[in-house]
Formats: C-alpha cells, structure tokens, sequence
C-alpha cells in the first residue's frame, strides 16, 4: 500500500515537474523558457496533457543513467519545474497563518526548503514513469476565472485508476501555473499545512525549515547510496 501510494505521489508531482518542452539532459536551460512561452498559450488540461505526454519521452531513453546521477536528474527539474509551479503561492498556503508571523527572509528560506524537500523525495520515483499512465479527463472549469482544476486519473500498475487533480493558477502575466495536486480528494497542502502549522508550534518556523533542508539533502543520499552498487 506505501509502495502504491508513493508511486502515485512521484507521478503526481511528475505531471508537473517536467516542462511541456523539448527534453535534452545537455540543453534543459534553453527548453526551460520555451516552456513557460508555450504554457501561456496552453489551456491548463492542454499544459497537464502536454507534459504528460513529454514525461514519458524524458524517462525513455535516460532511466538508467538518470537513475545513477541523481544531480543531473534534480539539475533537470530545477530547471524546468519553477517555470509551472506557483511556489511562492504555494508556501504561503502552506505556511497557513505563520505566513504573516514569518519574516520576508523566513518565507523566503521556506520556499525553497519547501521546494527541495518535494523535488528531492519524489525525483526517483519519476523514473517509474511510463507513457499511459495518464488520462486527462474532459475540461469543465471556465478559463475566465483566475483558479481551476484539472482531472486527472493515473493508471496503476494492477490496472487500478487512482484520481489526480491538479489546482492552477493565473498569473498576472495570464500563463497558468501549478500550486496544489489532489490525491483521491485529499489536497497536499493542505495536509502538509496541517503538518507545518504542528511542527512550527512544537520547535519554531527556523527548526522546522531546518528540519525540510535535512530531509531534502537526506533524500539525495539515500538515491545515490541505493543506486551505487545497482547496476
């Protein structure tokens, strides 16, 4: 069950860690901003289906040597996952309340703690990524409105369907970005705000983003200390 729901999380966040852009490991700092070009011109379920398609063409072909240089493979979706994701949005909600407690270089720290601590669990786990596995279902929200979902389900691999939905954005450019994934109903950030508010209570908004730098670091130790001796 752990193993399903973590194979679930990595696909989650892979739709929208991966840019919709031409994927090559020597050239992700030139795709990066033809990405966010082409995501404003894209409709928030054309974005997730473009990507969908586009992460299934990044994995065929690299797994193997992505799976043994765990820096290459975070260096990638540094460079293409901020251009789609709404993180400052994202790490104000997150933060909750403690959002306006916190000072400027505080929320600044724990955005990209924040940040670090997502990309750097759920990196590897984009490599069990397969061309399939997503289907975006018909659009029905109205793309005049400044927020919207996108649908999504995710076929696993006893054929099961588990339910993924994607919370966008408008910017004030009017490109759409990511900020929050639902897993059959249940939002990640407000579960991991629940988790935040807890530990900023129990050790304080500078132990706690302390704590997401360690698992972010911890994270890439544990992927290059599985994959050493794999060969």
């Amino acid at each position: 069950m752990l193993r399903r729901l973590a194979l679930v999380t990595a696909v989650a966040f892979g739709i929208i860690v991966v840019a919709p852009a031409a994927f090559a490991l020597g050239a992700a700092q030139d795709a990066a901003p033809a990405a966010a070009s082409a995501s404003a011109l894209q409709t928030p379920a054309q974005v997730v289906q473009s990507i969908a398609d586009q992460l299934a063409t990044a994995i065929e072909g690299h797994r193997d040597e992505l799976k043994h240089n765990q820096e290459k493979l975070i260096s990638v979706i540094d460079e293409v996952f901020l251009p789609h994701f709404d993180l400052d949005y994202a790490s104000i909600l997150v933060l909750g309340q403690h959002a306006r407690e916190a000072t400027p270089a505080q929320r600044e720290r724990f955005a990209k703690a924040f940040y670090n601590s997502i990309t750097h669990r759920y990196a590897e786990g984009l490599l069990n990524y397969t061309r399939g596995r997503v289907k975006v279902l018909p659009f029905s929200g109205d793309l005049n409105d400044k927020r919207t979902v996108v649908r999504t389900q995710v076929v696993l691999d006893d054929g099961k369907l588990v339910s993924i939905d994607y919370a966008f954005r408008k910017s004030r450019s009017g490109d759409w970005k990511a900020y929050d994934v639902m897993i059959e109903g249940i939002s990640y950030v407000t579960n991991y705000r629940n988790q935040v508010d807890a530990e900023i209570r129990k050790v304080g908004i500078d132990k706690l983003i302390a704590n997401l730098e360690t698992q972010g670091s911890k994270a890439l130790e544990t992927m290059a200390k599985d994959n050493k001796d794999t060969p």
